[in-house]
């Protein structure tokens, strides 16, 4: 089978790749067993090294990485290249504190002495999406190679030069080739290699759909996996927010990367006492995007990744106003293009609000009290992140544990941060990226207890 990579803006193949045969695959799930026999008795400042030198390429060809994800699925260029640079900061972070975060831990217990050890488990399968081609896949594989893991990645088909670039990068920074590898395989072979007795757990980042199927598989062999799903995120402004700041922040948390984001603002819910400045505004910032060529520097926003994700938002839009939601502006589909859209009356049982929309669109709900509000927000299957606007902050702290979410941020837009735990709840997934609790995912947690 041939993997194709089509440029969504020009709508023409840039590359055709072939798939590794079984046999290729085989061998490669075997190198990367065996070299976990060595790269784990590998010290901390050796990974290091390495990891920091991983960051300098990246900066170092900073144009042409962003290139490449602007070309595969459509990203504005200024937009690629913040992503390829928030992939050194999360090099840097992780050289700085790995060790650190792996150190054991002694336990006081009625032992001569008890502590906890954290190990690496061995190979480690990340499945990654087209989204953001770059940090999806260092946001899971710094902190496992860095735990002493190996890494098999099974990138999206439609992104198969960004893949490339990525396994090159690791090979010039010096990793063992069997430390990180790419599988090029289409979807259809996930099954085969995550049975095999070289896969020790598993990574997943993508669709819902997709993680039912990959948990079902690693279930039956009994193999960990981290899940990050979809999401629909709350956007809630409540009566005493800051309503140009809450204007301009969810102007750029719905239309960042043309609204395919996982943790996109993608509900926005609002007390009616703001709503018609809130619509008003925002309207009046929608008309400020500039959408056209992603690799134009003056470019906010370029088509959907492919003429297929367009299609399946035009339908979303299309049946929700057929149950009477209201399309103020945009909502036009031009192939891959998707006109922004705002729309107002969307209410629950509406596809904008219950099923989760990859793509430039900002259903408006409007509300009468913060109860209402938050019992909204938490109507949805997915459970990622809100966003929460209000100017008292005493208040805030006190209604943040009632969202159902793995994340709240408060007059800020949800995004990720290698600082901080990254996950979902509920259909949105189960584990956790970044941070400390990241970095042991895929580690055995060992208690060590020893008596005189």
């Amino acid at each position: 089978m041939i993997l194709k990579s089509i440029n969504p803006f020009t709508n023409k193949t840039i590359k055709e790749i072939e798939e590794y045969s079984e046999e290729k695959v085989k061998h490669l799930l075997l190198q990367s067993a065996g070299s976990f026999e060595e790269w784990k008795k590998t010290s901390f400042d050796h990974r290091r090294s390495l990891i920091l030198k991983t960051a300098g390429l990246l900066r170092y060809n900073l144009d042409e990485y962003s290139q490449s994800i602007t070309s595969e699925m459509g990203k504005p260029i200024k937009e690629s290249r913040t992503e390829v640079e928030k992939c050194a900061w999360l090099c840097e972070y992780y050289a700085k504190n790995s060790e650190q975060f792996l150190t054991s831990e002694t336990v006081e217990t009625d032992a001569y002495k008890s502590f906890v050890s954290y190990e690496p488990l061995g190979t480690i399968l990340g499945i990654m999406p087209w989204n953001f081609p770059f940090w999806q896949v260092f946001r899971f594989c710094v902190p496992t190679l860095m735990a002493g893991n190996t890494v098999l990645l099974k990138h999206a088909s439609n992104v198969q030069i960004c893949a490339k670039h990525i396994e090159n990068i690791f090979k010039n920074s010096g990793f063992p080739p069997p430390v990180f590898m790419n599988l090029v395989i289409g979807s259809d072979r996930v099954e085969n290699v995550i049975r095999h007795e070289s896969i020790k757990a598993v990574s997943l980042t993508g669709s819902e759909a997709a993680g039912q199927k990959v948990a079902s598989t690693a279930g039956k062999e009994i193999k960990k996996i981290l899940l990050e799903l979809g999401g629909s995120n709350a956007f809630v402004v409540l009566e005493d927010a800051e309503i140009r700041k809450a204007v301009q922040i969810g102007i750029k948390a719905r239309f960042n990367n043309a609204g395919q984001s996982c943790i996109a603002a993608k509900r926005f819910i609002v007390h009616e006492s703001m709503s018609d400045k809130f619509i008003s505004l925002f309207l009046e910032e929608m008309k400020k995007l500039r959408t056209g060529d992603p690799s134009k520097e003056e470019t906010d926003m370029g088509p959907l990744a492919s003429i297929r994700q367009a299609e399946i938002v035009e339908e979303q839009v299309k049946r929700s106003v057929a149950m009477g939601a209201v399309l103020i502006t945009g909502g036009k589909r031009n192939k891959a293009f998707f006109q922004p859209a705002l729309l107002t009356h969307v209410s629950p049982g509406m596809p904008l609000f219950d099923e989760e929309v990859f793509g430039p669109v900002a259903p408006v709900t409007v509300v009468e009290n913060t109860q209402e509000a938050i019992a909204l927000a938490n109507a949805t299957n997915f459970g990622l992140g809100v966003s929460l606007f209000t100017s008292d902050l005493i208040k805030a702290s006190e209604i943040v544990h009632a969202f159902e979410d793995g994340a709240v941020f408060i007059n800020a837009m949800v995004k990720s941060d290698p600082r901080l735990p990254f996950g979902g709840t509920k259909r949105s997934g189960y584990g956790r990226e970044l941070a400390i609790q990241g970095i042991r995912e895929f580690v055995n947690v060992k208690t060590v207890y020893i008596d005189q």
